[in-house]
């Protein structure tokens, strides 16, 4: 269930537009995580991984950075992350069409809160248990969500961590992982020539002892 949605200017941190949906089933009040999206905004630089997920109790913050825009959703873990990041990338595309060439100039909180009309309808595309089955089969088309980058609202917010250092985090781990399978493929190569090599040194014993010995 999508509880929480909000977008904000990277640079500074300033709330564009918002819509929130309070927890009819617990009575619980969003304006907590909503004060806890906005520290995290602030958080935020041009060295921040562009797609993150935070814990924050038993909910997720999923975000996505496009043309340094924030785009942030609150969901209940159980909630499919692939279509939480769909959702953000539907939100970044309309949005960007409709206000890109503003988001720059605006100054005050909450300018085009008038969005919060496009992002209610498509959240109910999302949360619709009919069009989740269809949606389920055009979001594995996106990366492999499960590579993004995991953290801890504690983490981010109360210890000072920046999101930057997420950010080289997943670079390394990339890093790794590509170095990995580069010294695989050499290994696998060398073990290759290996086999070709004894191979070849086989045959050309056996043909030196037919050709010395038999004949």
């Amino acid at each position: 269930m999508v509880l929480l949605t909000m977008i904000a200017r990277v640079r500074d941190g300033l709330p564009l537009a918002a819509s929130m949906q309070e927890d009819e089933q617990t009575g619980r009040s969003l304006t907590e995580y909503q004060n806890q999206a906005k520290l995290l905004f602030r958080k935020l630089n041009n060295q921040s991984p562009d797609r993150c997920t935070i814990e924050t109790g038993k909910l997720l913050f999923h975000y996505l950075i496009d043309q340094n825009i924030c785009y942030l959703v609150l969901c209940e873990a159980s909630f499919s992350k692939k279509l939480a990041f769909s959702y953000l990338e539907e939100l970044s595309s309309e949005f960007f069409v409709q206000y890109g060439n503003r988001v720059d100039s605006v100054a005050r909180p909450y300018a085009f809160i008038e969005f919060d009309t496009y992002m209610q309808k498509t959240k109910k595309t999302y949360t619709d248990t009919r069009a989740r089955r269809n949606l389920s089969l055009v979001s594995s088309e996106l990366q492999d969500v499960q590579r993004i980058m995991v953290s801890n609202i504690d983490d981010v917010l109360q210890r000072g961590v920046a999101l930057s250092e997420l950010g080289d985090k997943a670079s390394n781990l990339a890093s790794l992982s590509k170095k990995y399978k580069q010294d695989a493929h050499y290994l696998n190569l060398r073990s290759s020539y290996a086999k070709i090599a004894a191979i070849v040194i086989v045959l050309v014993v056996a043909f030196l002892y037919i050709r010395y010995w038999w004949l």
